[in-house]
């Protein structure tokens, strides 16, 4: 096998989307056009998305780093938005999307109108992010755009096996197509609950910032393999395993936290790229396969799925935004109010990506009685334009709009304020734990090394440390062994109180991470400091 193709990818891609970071342009974006121009390059190899490399190779680093990322406590906070949104409005797009189809294209059939609009329904996970990310969005849409997105490949892929089978022939009933999609959310989040518990405990046992980091690396892969052995939801188990794993990442050693961020950074940079120019390069399979539509006439079709897929968003989007808080008290009381600005964002960030080319891609050649699966190349066609056009249409707009509504960001006093306050509080406890430690005979230390430690935390908010090196004559453990093992104690009770705060949701997962970050260097700048003297 020729691997020079795949490392060229990779290269090209990532040059791309380095370039792209320098325009304002998102490089989701850029790297969707290189592959649409690329594709027609002389000298370029062939790329064909194949649903059995997307869906278990690609697709599970990709959530696993979504995910993780993710903050558990806010999406548990907006459960009742992102079910609507992952699971209400999926379901939705396809039924709906599907009809419209079949209403507008004469040459497709309802069962293939319907495998459209499944194949269409879900936005993906990776530009939610990526859009996110770039334009700035509030925190509470940016969190329901994103649960929804790890969330809805599940129910799209699952409500695309439904109609699929019956589309080629395989007569299954709506009882059956009901237990399917029971089987794969139920089962997803079964095995995701039973792996989650066991791989943090490895996670949390290994001693080697290398071994931890391996095993990282094979998470979402285990966790998507072994919910679909099962027939379950691999999406669903990774996204479970993913938001424990990262809910707890403050229990594992700060030298695995520190390389695991690298590691995975560069992991979803090169996936992510990689993706999105393998978008762009379909355009020559899918204009080859289009057959006898004329192109001109798909193009007028594809303008109307299009339409379709942008309206039927806000047709659920607004009212899944009003009626509840109208119909439930509880709703009222338990979630902030919200003006006409937010479900216009949400409506707006309905971008389609790759699992929707992939899946697409699956549709067999023939039914189950051997004749040719109705107008598959056109349902190709419109699921490329589709992806295309949300990209491009949506993607290009979305940070206009954002700026012209004038969304509300943070303010930066407010943040500073909080972050202040919470720095104070772990202060004083790593304070207080520091003259538990000294009272203990076993620790004592020079008094210039006291004196340093107690004076750590204001270093610490300027960000300074000093090298340390002198002996402690009264224990058996050299003074840097003191120094480090008393530094430690002390960052670790700031830790659990930035924990507390974030649990008691006095600060967000965002700036936990922050913290925690400032926290890892600084116990890895303590050990390396005292090793090097």
């Amino acid at each position: 096998m020729d691997a020079l193709p795949l490392i060229a990818l990779v290269a090209v891609s990532a040059a791309v989307a380095g370039a792209a970071r320098r325009t304002p342009v998102p490089a989701p974006l850029v790297l969707v056009a290189a592959g649409l121009v690329a594709g027609y390059l002389p000298g370029v190899p062939t790329y064909h998305l194949d649903v059995h490399v997307v869906l278990p190779l690609l697709l599970p680093p990709l959530l696993y780093t979504a995910a993780v990322d993710s903050s558990y406590l806010d999406l548990r906070a907006n459960a009742r938005p992102v079910a609507l949104l992952s699971v209400g409005y999926t379901l939705f797009a396809t039924v709906a999307v599907g009809w419209l189809a079949y209403w507008a294209i004469p040459q497709l059939p309802l069962t293939a109108a319907l495998v459209l609009g499944a194949v269409v329904a879900p936005p993906d996970a990776v530009t939610a992010a990526a859009i996110a990310r770039r334009v700035g969005l509030p925190a509470r849409v940016t969190t329901i755009l994103q649960g929804e997105s790890l969330v809805n490949d599940a129910t799209a892929i699952t409500a695309f096996k439904v109609v699929l089978a019956a589309a080629v022939g395989e007569g299954m009933s709506w009882g059956e197509g009901i237990g399917e999609f029971l089987l794969a959310a139920v089962g997803g989040v079964g095995v995701g609950l039973l792996l989650m518990v066991p791989l943090h405990w490895l996670r949390t046992h290994l001693r080697e910032a290398l071994l931890q980091n391996t095993l990282s690396l094979l998470i979402p892969f285990v966790a998507y393999a072994a919910a679909e052995r099962v027939h379950a939801s691999g999406v669903l188990a990774v996204v479970v395993v993913a938001l424990y794993l990262g809910h707890r990442s403050w229990q594992v050693d700060f030298a695995t936290r520190l390389q695991e961020a690298a590691v995975w950074k560069m992991v979803a940079f090169i996936l992510e790229s990689a993706v999105f120019a393998l978008i762009g390069l379909q355009l020559p399979f899918v204009l080859k396969e289009l057959g006898p539509f004329g192109v001109g006439e798909a193009l007028g079709y594809a303008a109307l799925v299009f339409l379709a897929v942008v309206v039927v968003r806000f047709v659920w989007v607004y009212p899944a935004t009003y009626l509840p808080r109208r119909l439930s008290r509880r709703v009222r009381e338990r979630e902030p109010g919200t003006d006409w600005t937010a479900p216009l964002i949400v409506g707006w960030a309905g971008m389609r990506g790759v699992v929707s080319l992939a899946v697409a891609f699956s549709i067999p050649l023939l039914t189950h009685d051997g004749e040719p699966f109705p107008a598959r190349s056109l349902v190709l066609f419109l699921t490329f334009t589709t992806v295309i056009g949300t990209l491009v249409i949506q993607g290009l707009t979305l940070p206009v709009l954002v700026r012209a509504l004038k969304l509300p960001g943070p303010d930066p006093q407010t943040v500073t304020l909080v972050e202040a306050q919470a720095q104070n509080d772990a202060s004083e406890a790593a304070e207080a734990r520091l003259r538990e430690l000294l009272d203990d005979p076993r620790n004592s230390l020079p008094p210039p090394l006291a004196d340093r430690l107690r004076s750590v935390l204001e270093r610490r908010r300027n960000s300074v440390w000093e090298r340390l090196g002198a002996a402690d004559p009264v224990t058996g453990e050299s003074a840097d062994d003191t120094y480090r093992r008393l530094a430690r104690e002390m960052i670790e009770a700031e830790r659990e109180v930035f924990v507390r705060l974030r649990d008691e949701r006095r600060i967000d997962d965002e700036m936990l991470r922050t913290l925690l970050r400032r926290l890892d260097l600084e116990e890895a700048a303590a050990y390396r400091e005292t090793d090097d003297s």
